[in-house]
């Protein structure tokens, strides 16, 4: 009688196989140092009793025999704020771990801890001891205090009287926080404002929220993510949406790491000192709206930095508007659109009158052709003062203007010179510009006298840079 051997025999034989080779397999206690693949984690900033993600440190074997780890272990033991899983195991002791010759092993570690304050310092090492010695990893990472404004089916988070907000607590959104109509939000100095995945802000018609930052204590808007990874890309939240008769008010403020940054209709922003990059699609999306911004910086949107639709009423004075990206390479990345038209959700196409965009004293540039496009509809009002500052753009004229020498809508301007930014890309922006740029002592003094300090507090009032820095 013939013998048919099935795939579960096989299965079988191999396990059997693969346990009995196991078993003869003899360790050692090491007699060399392990190496690790890093020596510190640093876990991104945490929330009260909110989990971070995982982290991994890869330990080595560098031996020609196999050794066993006498004992691996979190120093502070049961009472530490890390979590450690070794060799797919969950714990914070463990005693005689294998590791084969030649190989390694993963430890992965996360921290959930409670907050005991505003913000505090999370210390641990995990250790590892053998014969060789004792090595540890060290374990580092920030814990603040957190507030949580989460939406649900029967909670639809909205502010419903004027709010304050201190910054003794991280504020978290999950899900949409609504102003409601005619409400004011004060956001004090330092306060950090973090939105999850999908989550954003809304503020109602006649609401207005209030951004008090200072030179030392910036407000933080930005996804829950603080892993350095996130500082640098866009799309890890929504946008803060502003409807019809609403404002916001923003100094000192920096706003990052979402879809739109300020996403406006028919709404008032007036933006001072501050930082708005990173952005999948637009840095501010202003249908109809007024924008007033002194000392802004921009940079790395997809679109456009500030696209501009119905017309409206806008201002840049002393702005760096600058837009480099390799994440965002096959996006038009302008630094200023700005078009009559508006297609609403029906389809339907609304036109507005372009009553001013002043750009002043401010450097509009990118790495692509053009950092400006003015798309003019015939028969409505389009007004525009660019003075005194530096722009990129490929073509002869703008919106049927012509852009060089044009004593009504361009004066005393530079076209296609190199601000020379110190460092346009996001990993480590800084757009100050070199001694050398051409934007130096090109500022228009009166100007400069209504914006008399730059970002930074920088006195401007005598030989004056183009932008947001002196």
């Amino acid at each position: 009688m013939k013998f048919k051997i099935t795939l579960l025999s096989i299965f079988w034989l191999l396990l059997l196989t693969i346990s009995c080779n196991r078993d003869e397999i003899s360790f050692d206690a090491p007699s060399q140092e392990l190496r690790f693949n890093r020596d510190t984690i640093f876990c991104d900033t945490v929330y009260h009793q909110v989990r971070s993600e995982t982290y991994a440190v890869k330990v080595y074997n560098n031996e020609d025999k196999d050794v066993m780890i006498p004992r691996i272990n979190l120093e502070k033991g049961a009472a530490s704020l890390y979590k450690i899983n070794v060799d797919g195991k969950p714990g914070y002791d463990f005693r005689d771990v294998p590791l084969r010759k030649k190989d390694s092993l993963f430890i992965f570690v996360e921290i959930a801890p409670t907050a005991s304050g505003p913000e505090a310092i999370a210390e641990d090492r995990i250790l590892f001891t053998s014969p060789a010695g004792q090595q540890h990893v060290n374990l580092f990472s920030v814990v603040q205090d957190a507030e949580f404004f989460i939406q649900t089916p029967t909670n639809q988070n909205i502010i419903t009287s004027n709010t304050n907000w201190t910054n003794t607590k991280a504020k978290i959104i999950y899900g949409n926080l609504t102003l409601d109509n005619g409400i004011a939000l004060n956001v004090q100095s330092g306060t950090k404002i973090y939105f999850h995945k999908n989550s954003g802000m809304k503020i109602s018609q006649g609401a207005s929220l209030n951004l008090n930052g200072t030179q030392t204590q910036q407000i933080i808007m930005r996804g829950d993510r603080n892993d350095t990874y996130y500082d640098t890309i866009p799309n890890n939240w929504n946008s803060v949406k502003m409807e019809a008769g609403s404002i916001v008010n923003m100094n000192h403020t920096r706003l990052f790491g979402g879809i739109n940054g300020l996403e406006m209709k028919q709404a008032t922003a007036n933006i001072n000192n501050s930082f708005i990059h990173n952005f999948l699609d637009n840095g501010i999306y202003a249908i109809a709206s007024t924008v007033n911004a002194k000392n802004l910086v921009m940079n790395n949107c997809g679109d456009a930095c500030v696209s501009i639709f119905k017309g409206g009423n806008h201002s840049y004075i002393h702005s760096t508007i600058a837009n480099y990206s390799n994440l965002l390479q096959s996006r038009n990345r302008l630094g200023i659109f700005a078009t009559n038209e508006w297609k609403n959700q029906s389809g339907q196409t609304e036109q507005g009158a372009l009553q001013q965009l002043n750009i002043w004293n401010s450097i509009v540039y990118s790495d692509k052709n053009n950092s400006v496009s003015f798309e003019q509809t015939p028969g409505q009002q389009f007004d525009f003062s660019i003075r005194n500052s530096l722009l990129k753009y490929s073509g002869t004229s703008e919106a049927g203007f012509p852009f060089d020498n044009n004593p009504v809508y361009v004066i005393q301007s530079l076209k296609n010179e190199d601000p020379k930014f110190i460092n346009f890309f996001a990993a480590q922006m800084n757009l100050r510009v070199k001694a050398d740029s051409p934007a130096r002592n090109k500022g228009n003094a009166s100007i400069a006298a209504s914006v008399p300090t730059d970002i930074v507090g920088t006195t401007r009032t005598t030989n004056t840079t183009l932008g947001a820095y002196q």
